[in-house]
């Protein structure tokens, strides 16, 4: 029988009404099982990791991250497959997170939640559930067809480090803006094999060591020198640029020259666009053109979030600075795309 492990973080999908104040509050998985019966009719054997204290996602943190993938990890060879139950708001976080700690991943682990609690009639969450648990279930000629990290959610299966949460008041709350959906949800499932990553040929790998320390420069018309140097003169160890368009920004002097400083104090300093489709195409004009003379790196299609956790993962791997900058212009998980 297949062997799926639910593993149970919080979010939406577990929540309930406070009866003190009326806010919703995270509750336990009995309530998700008591509300979709349905599980007791799949045809596989589902066990149970529930957090204790479950958590809102606002909370997820680098640790955390570490537990679900010490979690898929120890559980990996007696499962087929993982659905991780979270919250919406950081699930693309946490996805792109996992996608680069678990390196040759042979087995789906798929992220699900919902935006309505499961308790309510109208809710997503149980086809949100049930339709995850079917596709970290599914295989082809005895391998996992979908063996990488995703979400599902509101029909469409997603890769996680490619996924952001878009929408705060639809059920279709995330988008791939810059990479094919893996699968759609319809009377059958549909899978785009071709758009799925291979089996790896070796055994899974656990590298959980991250790497926080970094700031976030925001560019708009009127950004001041104070504003700037509070990002480029503080103690990070890497700056994330997000730029106008196909990573244009500002060519005043003072603003170049804080770059400049920045970069000769090694700090790694990675530019992505504020549109979300699209990729840099640093040098395309002239006003890109100084930041990749200067050492600024490509982000190319990039998300923020898999931008934030891959130079969290690199610079975790205590590489030699050189060797980080080439890992963060390359495709590792599948989250950019470089030509």
């Amino acid at each position: 029988m297949t062997k799926i492990l639910i593993i149970y973080t919080g979010g939406t999908i577990g929540m309930v009404n406070d009866p003190d104040n009326g806010m919703l509050i995270p509750f336990d998985f009995e309530q998700i099982k008591n509300n979709v019966p349905e599980l007791s009719r799949l045809n596989y054997h589902l066990d149970v990791h529930s957090f204790e204290p479950v958590l809102d996602s606002s909370n997820m943190s680098p640790e955390i991250w570490k537990t679900l993938a010490e979690l898929v990890y120890s559980n990996y060879d007696a499962y087929d497959g993982f659905v991780i139950l979270h919250g919406s708001d950081t699930m693309a976080f946490t996805a792109s997170a996992l996608s680069f700690m678990l390196e040759n991943l042979g087995k789906p682990v798929v992220l699900t939640g919902s935006q309505l609690p499961i308790g309510q009639i109208r809710t997503d969450a149980k086809e949100n559930l049930i339709t995850a648990l079917e596709i970290a279930a599914t295989k082809e000629d005895g391998k996992a067809l979908v063996p990488e990290v995703c979400i599902y959610f509101d029909a469409q299966l997603f890769r996680g480090n490619r996924s952001i949460k878009y929408n705060i008041e639809k059920f279709e709350a995330f988008r791939s803006p810059n990479y094919s959906l893996l699968a759609e949800a319809g009377v059958h499932l549909q899978f785009h094999k071709n758009y799925i990553l291979d089996t790896p040929e070796e055994s899974l790998k656990l590298r959980t060591n991250f790497n926080s320390n970094i700031g976030v420069l925001k560019l708009y018309p009127g950004i001041t020198p104070q504003a700037v140097l509070a990002i480029t003169e503080s103690k990070v160890d890497a700056i994330i640029l997000e730029t106008f368009g196909s990573g244009n920004t500002t060519t005043a002097e003072w603003f170049l020259d804080s770059l400049k400083e920045a970069i000769a104090k090694d700090k790694i300093t990675v530019d992505i666009s504020q549109c979300k489709k699209g990729s840099v195409q640093l040098g395309r004009y002239e006003t890109s053109r100084e930041l990749q003379q200067m050492g600024i790196l490509s982000g190319y299609d990039l998300t923020f979030e898999a931008t934030v956790t891959k130079l969290m993962f690199v610079m975790g791997l205590g590489l030699p600075i050189e060797e980080s900058k080439k890992l963060m212009e390359k495709s590792l998980r599948g989250e950019l795309t470089s030509e």
